[in-house]
């Protein structure tokens, strides 16, 4: 991982503002691991979402609410650690923030402390404006979630496109407003048809975040695993995969195999060399040791 990171210097929530008042999309991914993390901070990604995705993407849960605290806290450590220039966001569990406004900020505390990110992000809108902002008012930069949330999909009725029609969509606005009311610096809006994420963005002075929401919104967020291909089977139909490595892997995976099977691997290339000298003092030393055993010595 040879690469050079494209800025020489961390990312900070002034120049994601900056590029927000400029016109100019910015990227974000997941990730959930020290390795990704490197690769995504050299291809010079905006931002880093350690999201609760992980319980489905790493762990193979069928949703994001089984998710805990401190497996979070551990992904979180382990994305800080491999990203030095990239700004970093940290999920908040399901039922981390929904108990008291207490917990809420004890818990992002944790997300900070702990997991060393330099944001955290919830689900949720008008219901969890006053967690924002408490978690705010204790210092900590406050990312929304509205459209679809996965912690709530059982609620919504799965994983639904939602804000079809004018009642959900002016919902969605509501949220949207009373998120950015309550102090968040900016809001990811999930699977809301274009226009209407467009619409609730030309409505709001801080950047939107879609993911399946279009061209309108302020930026581009994507879960890594989808967009490279790491996964098989299907895909939201929002995802554009940019490469298709599990092919790739599973190739490489079977020529191993193979190569082992065959005696191809390892070549001498890639053993350590010895002198003959050193082997044969060695042999020397292994026949008196044989010696020895057998005369019961």
């Amino acid at each position: 991982m040879s690469a050079r990171p494209l800025r020489e210097r961390k990312t900070s929530i002034l120049d994601i503002q900056k590029m927000y008042r400029e016109g100019q999309p910015f990227s974000m991914v997941t990730a959930y691991d020290y390795a990704l993390a490197r690769l995504v901070d050299a291809a010079g990604i905006e931002m880093i979402l350690v999201g609760d995705s992980l319980g489905m993407v790493m762990m193979g849960l069928e949703s994001t609410v089984p998710v805990t605290m401190e497996e979070m806290l551990h992904h979180c450590r382990s994305v800080a650690r491999g990203a030095g220039n990239t700004f970093l966001v940290g999920d908040m569990p399901f039922m981390s923030y929904q108990v008291s406004r207490e917990e809420a900020v004890r818990n992002a505390g944790r997300i900070m402390k702990e997991g060393g990110m330099d944001a955290i992000k919830l689900e949720g809108g008008q219901e969890v404006a006053a967690a924002v902002a408490a978690i705010d008012a204790a210092g900590i930069a406050v990312m929304g979630h509205i459209g679809l949330t996965p912690q709530s999909a059982a609620k919504l009725g799965g994983f639904r496109v939602q804000g079809k029609d004018a009642g959900g969509a002016l919902r969605l606005l509501e949220d949207a407003l009373a998120l950015q009311a309550a102090g968040c610096f900016a809001i990811v809006l999930e699977a809301i048809p274009e226009p209407i994420a467009a619409a609730i963005t030309e409505r709001l002075s801080i950047p939107t975040i879609g993911i399946g929401a279009g061209k309108g919104c302020s930026g581009q967020v994507l879960v890594l695993h989808d967009m490279l291909g790491l996964i098989d089977g299907r895909t939201p139909r929002f995802v554009k995969q940019y490469a298709r490595l599990h092919e790739t892997i599973v190739a490489a995976l079977a020529t191993f195999r193979q190569e082992v099977l065959e005696e191809a691997y390892p070549a001498p290339e890639h053993t350590y060399p010895i002198s003959e000298a050193a082997v044969s003092a060695f042999l020397e030393e292994l026949a008196k040791a044989d010696e020895r055993h057998a005369d019961g010595r």
